[in-house]
């Protein structure tokens, strides 16, 4: 993930959870917590805790979010460089009043520290980032907005409600591979489909429901749909080619060989005082062996939505 997907995430979600955005550029964020986004990334469990005991207004922090730290700190060198050429006395004088009195600010009124972020691809805070939006963002209700300009004030459009569901397929050994797929299962007619994601991506949607638009009735449940999700998921995966799991499983047999030939003379030689506590470790290296190699593939939900579209399907 580079600087400028980092950029756009933190500027998505900054939108979404209605933060006062006071200054930005390519490279940063100067912005006010809205009071949800606060409770998701300040850890002040007391002071919200008190907030809502006493019904007061909140004072939500101020944070300086770097998406970019080289080009933001180089903006900053050159910024100070200007405003020295402007001012080249500023500092000297700045610095015999603090030799005399001193350290004094040259400002009537001090400024208020704003806590910089440096994010980037495995910080803390943007890691705490992609918590708040995976657990606030893990399921939407959405519906397609109609093409105004061809819209008949006096006809309603029909809609599909589509369970979207994006999974996350695992192929782990002493390896490991993800993949991301997205399946779309019309709750009207049972229809499954894959790629359902980028359809969504070329539709605007909204969370608001559209006027002169109806909902067709529904005939699959949400448990039928994700059944014919995992079915689907199933069939594509059966297409799949698993030598890496049979090398795999070679491996796992070769390490569990060598750990047989360590342990095996050691329980025979071992005094019996010794053996349980020998036969322990040789069990746990082995459970160790097993979950390192042994060859799996896991599938989890990331998340999920009802998509309301536009035709029958």
């Amino acid at each position: 993930m580079n600087e400028k997907q980092v950029h756009k995430f933190v500027n998505r979600y900054l939108e979404a959870t209605e933060c006062s955005i006071i200054e930005k550029s390519p490279a940063h964020f100067t912005v006010k917590l809205s009071p949800n986004a606060d409770r998701e990334l300040t850890n002040r469990p007391y002071y919200w805790s008190f907030v809502d005991r006493v019904g007061t207004e909140p004072e939500t922090m101020t944070f300086l979010f770097v998406t970019d730290k080289e080009r933001y700190d180089t903006q900053q060198t050159l910024q100070a460089s200007v405003q020295e050429a402007k001012d080249p006395n500023a500092n000297a004088v700045d610095a015999a009043l603090s030799r005399s009195f001193g350290f004094i600010n040259s400002n009537i009124i001090a400024p208020v520290r704003i806590p910089r972020e440096d994010l980037y691809f495995g910080s803390r805070k943007l890691d705490q980032l992609f918590g708040a939006a995976k657990s606030k963002g893990s399921f939407v209700y959405l519906f397609q907005e109609p093409d105004k300009r061809g819209s008949n004030p006096f006809q309603s459009t029909p809609y599909t409600a589509w369970l979207g569901v994006n999974m996350r397929i695992e192929f782990a050994c002493d390896r490991k591979r993800e993949e991301i797929h997205s399946f779309g299962v019309s709750l009207v007619t049972g229809h499954c489909v894959d790629n359902f994601h980028d359809r969504l991506m070329t539709t605007k949607l909204t969370p608001r429901l559209p006027a002169n638009i109806h909902v067709a009735k529904t005939g699959i449940s949400f448990n039928k749909a994700m059944l014919i999700v995992e079915q689907t998921l199933d069939r594509k995966l059966k297409t799949y080619d698993y030598n890496w799991a049979v090398d795999a499983t070679k491996r796992l047999q070769e390490e569990m060989d060598r750990i047989d030939t360590y342990y095996a003379p050691l329980l025979e030689h071992a005094l019996e005082e010794n053996k349980p506590r020998i036969a322990e470790q040789y069990e746990q290296r082995q459970a160790e062996i097993r979950w390192q190699y042994e060859p799996r593939v896991t599938a989890s939900a990331i998340n999920c939505g009802i998509f309301h579209l536009e035709g029958i399907d």
